[in-house]
């Protein structure tokens, strides 16, 4: 499969066009490149934290907020608007009274919320090597929660 950089030439022709001839690889360094949008999309504090919840299984929108803590309804929705429209997070709607809506990962969500968990696990694991670079008075607004 031919790979292709979005620079040059390739860069200014429709986005479409390269796609439909063959394998495109993305380069997030370039300025203009998709991949940048969906590195935000995947990175952003709320983007982790969906993949991670949805690795275990369907959820539904209320479901989902309650794992993700102190994410509004708002940033909730317009994660998963996103996540969706990248390609990582199927939504289903079920035709019941009330309406009944499941998110899940597809496949390729799958693969990149198993990589956000690598990170996230690295962090949770070398936290206390990490902490004491902090601002003393930083850390102090911060307060342990209870481990479920």
């Amino acid at each position: 499969m031919e790979k292709l950089h979005l620079s040059g030439d390739a860069a200014r022709r429709p986005l479409s066009e390269v796609v439909a001839e063959g394998g495109l690889q993305g380069n997030v360094m370039a300025v203009a490149c998709p991949s940048r949008e969906v590195l935000n999309h995947v990175t952003s504090r709320w983007g982790v934290l969906v993949l991670m919840a949805l690795e275990t299984g369907a959820l539904r929108f209320s479901q989902l907020r309650r794992q993700v803590g102190g994410v509004s309804e708002r940033m909730l929705a317009q994660t998963l608007k996103q996540l969706e429209g990248d390609g990582f997070v199927r939504r289903q709607a079920f035709e019941v009274v009330p309406p009944h809506v499941e998110y899940s990962l597809t496949p390729l969500g799958l693969e990149v919320a198993q990589r956000v968990r690598a990170l996230a696990d690295w962090i949770e694991v070398n936290l206390g090597r990490i902490l004491p670079n902090w601002d003393p008075e930083v850390l102090a607004t911060y307060a342990p929660e209870p481990v479920a």
